[in-house]
């Protein structure tokens, strides 16, 4: 069952443009870039996720790179938090912890600043997409690793049928555009 919210978000869905057939043939890609360039549209978005949050006493917001870069300064914001981003190998500049996950076809590893996060802070992890989990869930060992606790997952979308959600059955999971197929 999906939280509920005061701002209906299903109308944004037609601000999101489908794209058969990429990254690789059988694939439909929920293209999002659309949505971001509507002013509106964007605002809503940002809107509905900070509501989810608010008076949750969130101290950070973690965004995930690359698109968490462009939800995560929006929503921390919103809720007067700070905003800390996860970030690829090799591209922070201060002492680093990280956490390499498994693929589909490979592995993929991910950064914090050992000092990004203090114990016991509360804090909001946001992504564009929510799929499998696997990004997500290397996050969620990030952030416990340091000693956050996490109030929350938030993404823009969610493709249901890939069940990513399942990964993470005692954290609140909260998407705003739903696709079941």
């Amino acid at each position: 069952m999906q939280p509920t919210h005061s701002v209906n978000c299903e109308p944004l869905k037609s601000l999101v443009r489908t794209v058969p057939d990429f990254p690789k043939p059988g694939i439909l890609f929920y293209d999002i870039t659309t949505l971001l360039k509507d002013r509106q549209g964007f605002a809503k978005l940002i809107d509905a996720l900070a509501e989810h949050y608010i008076g949750k006493n969130i101290d950070l917001v973690l965004g995930i790179e690359a698109r968490g870069f462009i939800f995560g300064p929006a929503l921390a914001y919103r809720l007067n938090a700070g905003f800390v981003p996860v970030r690829k190998p090799r591209k922070l500049p201060a002492r680093t912890v990280r956490v390499t996950y498994d693929l589909e076809y490979g592995s993929d590893t991910l950064e914090i600043h050992e000092d990004a996060i203090e114990p016991g802070q509360r804090i909001v992890l946001v992504d564009d997409l929510l799929a499998t989990g696997g990004t997500m869930e290397a996050t969620v060992k990030l952030v416990r690793q340091l000693g956050g606790e996490i109030a929350g997952l938030a993404f823009a979308v969610e493709l249901d049928f890939l069940k990513g959600r399942e990964r993470f059955p005692d954290l609140d999971v909260f998407s705003l555009l739903h696709y079941s197929e």
